[in-house]
């Protein structure tokens, strides 16, 4: 039984792979023939300014890529750690470690 679960995910696998390298076979003949044609009469270099000119905007603007991290308060043992809004629980804070947020309670035990 082992043994047929292993052949299985090897050939699933396989199949995956096979399928990703074709795919990026074909990405790379169709950017070789793309590459000799202007793209909508602009040249490489100028293509390139413009890119460059939109990155320093960016830059200029303050827009940051990072993800701030949000910090969920701690919630004692018994303390309200969840409220629910209709089908959807929503969470209030984290349960200490060892305890857990009861989805019937919505209390930490």
């Amino acid at each position: 039984m082992e043994s047929m679960r292993a052949v299985v995910y090897l050939s699933v696998c396989l199949s995956v792979l096979t399928s990703l390298c074709q795919g990026q076979r074909s990405a790379d003949s169709q950017l070789q023939s793309a590459s000799d044609e202007p793209l909508l009469g602009l040249t490489t270099s100028e293509l390139a300014e413009a890119l460059q000119g939109v990155l320093d905007a960016d830059s200029r603007v303050g827009l940051s890529v990072e993800k701030k991290a949000s910090v969920i308060p701690r919630c004692d043992v018994g303390e309200r750690c969840a409220m629910k809004h209709g089908p959807r629980i929503g969470r209030l804070c984290d349960c200490l470690r060892g305890t857990a947020c009861n989805t019937f309670f919505l209390r930490c035990y």
